[in-house]
């Protein structure tokens, strides 16, 4: 098996990064679809066996473009399935490689999500906490940031406008979180609406 199964949080285990899902299967014979979320989304079978949710370690043995127009959507075969009911089990299951695996970005300004964990935040004002995930539930990616003082994590959009300086070299981001309007910090319920 390869590194630890990914925890109930959703994230790979420290240290690993998220390459793809498995979705429905494809056909009877064992064929299973797959999200790739690599650059070119072919490149996830060259990292050998991936790490899955589950705690298996998977190996896929061949992969192609999925029909129509989602290029990060492909038709892949993995050793030892060979059922239709083997590749319905393996649906929802995330795929993960250790990060040492992926070597080194090109451009030092290139770097992958994963580096971005452990990173210590600043605000305008000083220090604010740590990156403790990289999530993105569909509208892009978050940076989630544990305080320093502990409490509930919070979300910022990863975006330059809100993340202007990144220094992986220094462990270090500088962030400008948006102003929150007057009557909306955290335990405030808002205007109260009285009947008449």
């Amino acid at each position: 098996m390869i590194g630890d199964p990914v925890p109930p949080s959703g994230r790979p285990p420290a240290g690993h990064v998220l390459l793809g899902e498995f979705g429905r299967a494809h056909g009877l014979a064992g064929e299973v679809r797959l999200k790739s979320y690599t650059e070119d989304p072919l490149a996830i079978g060259r990292y050998g066996p991936l790490a899955g949710s589950d705690g298996r370690a998977f190996r896929l043995t061949s992969l192609r473009q999925a029909a129509g127009d989602q290029p990060d959507l492909l038709v892949v075969r993995v050793e030892g399935v060979a059922s239709r009911e083997a590749a319905e089990a393996l649906n929802r299951i995330r795929l993960h490689v250790a990060r040492e695996r992926l070597g080194e970005t090109a451009d030092e300004d290139e770097f992958f999500l994963a580096d971005l964990v452990g990173l210590a935040v600043d605000g305008p004002t000083g220090p604010l906490g740590t990156v403790v995930g990289v999530p993105n539930y569909g509208g892009g990616e978050l940076l989630e940031i544990a305080p320093l003082g502990g409490g509930r994590t919070t979300l910022l959009p990863f975006t330059r406008q809100f993340v202007p300086e990144i220094d992986i070299p220094a462990g270090r981001i500088r962030v400008e979180p948006p102003e929150v309007p007057e009557g909306e910090a955290e335990g405030e319920d808002g205007p109260e609406s009285s009947a008449g």
